[in-house]
């Protein structure tokens, strides 16, 4: 599996998992100028913009290690960009989704909350 087939297949993992968890998911693959939002979802009149980070192994960490505080930065600003342009007057929640799949195991992680603005 390269790269890319393991990135979607880890983005549609996450939309299955959040689907089956009471989430309405209203965007995959939002992106605004150069940034891009992996899911937007809302749940509990919430708007809860999901990152969603998938490796073959946790070797070198967890996947949702890899969202640093600048790539946390580069997800609020296009969430505002989101909100802001269609007038949302919801809380928002910033989630990461951390997978690890391979021949052996896939492991899901969701972490509620991960990081604030």
């Amino acid at each position: 599996m390269t790269d890319q087939e393991l990135g979607i297949f880890g983005e549609q993992m996450a939309q299955k998992f959040l689907l089956k968890n009471g989430y309405l998911i209203r965007k995959v693959n939002y992106r605004y100028l150069k940034f891009e939002i992996d899911i937007i979802a809302e749940k509990d009149e919430k708007i809860v913009v999901v990152e969603v980070k998938t490796r073959q192994t946790a070797e070198i960490g967890e996947p949702w290690m890899a969202v640093t505080r600048k790539k946390q930065r580069q997800i609020i600003f296009c969430a505002n960009e989101y909100i802001q342009s269609r007038d949302l007057p919801n809380e928002v929640r910033f989630d990461i989704i951390s997978i690890v799949h391979n021949q052996f195991r896939t492991k899901l992680e969701h972490i509620e909350d991960a990081f604030s603005t």
